[in-house]
């Protein structure tokens, strides 16, 4: 099943998002990077992958990357629920180390649906929240005919308002927009293309 981006993204705010797997982070930079000229990033202190703003740049500007580095969950989830109440930023993700309780989640919920931000949770595969409006899996892929790393799939794993399905997606760090591309099989000209 294909999906239309612009019914899914960018996520809808007054909500919170899940995305999980190996290019989450790239989903998380570029949600950032459509919903508004700044974010804040909420993480564990303990965590190795430590985020540097720089390594943002072809998705948002360090300047407009607000990073919190909490003690432990607790901690992240107090200030993420703080973030999304206040309204002031356009989006806030933080990353989850352990399964959201429905409580947690539906705290965060309410939090976003107050401000009017939209929430985006990094979580392990299989630790998904109840509460959350939608679920994402996000994945590299590889392109042969591309000399970059850029081309991801997306695949919306649980939507709470409508379908789910895949897609792959590119971003263009030039004009920071993003594409949907047509997997390989399925772009004009190719020879296992379906008619």
């Amino acid at each position: 099943m294909s999906l239309h981006l612009p019914s899914f993204f960018p996520l809808r705010a007054g909500r919170v998002h899940e995305v999980c797997g190996a290019a989450s982070t790239g989903f998380a930079a570029i949600a950032a990077a459509v919903a508004g000229a700044r974010a804040l990033w909420v993480q564990e202190a303990w965590l190795v992958d430590m985020l540097i703003p720089e390594g943002m740049m072809p998705f948002i500007e360090p300047a407009n990357l607000l990073l919190a580095r909490t003690q432990n969950q607790i901690d992240t989830l107090a200030v993420a629920e703080e973030a999304l109440k206040d309204g002031s930023l356009p989006v806030v993700v933080l990353e989850v180390t352990r399964p959201l309780y429905l409580r947690e989640g539906r705290r965060l919920q309410l939090a976003a649906r107050a401000g009017q931000t939209t929430g985006l949770c990094i979580i392990p595969e299989g630790m998904g929240s109840n509460a959350t409006e939608t679920r994402w899996r996000a994945g590299p892929v590889y392109d042969p005919a591309r000399d970059d790393s850029t081309l991801m799939r997306w695949e919306i794993i649980k939507n709470k308002s409508g379908t789910t399905g895949g897609l792959h997606v590119f971003w263009n760090a030039q004009t920071h927009r993003l594409h949907v591309v047509p997997p390989v099989g399925e772009r004009p000209g190719s020879a296992q293309r379906p008619e």
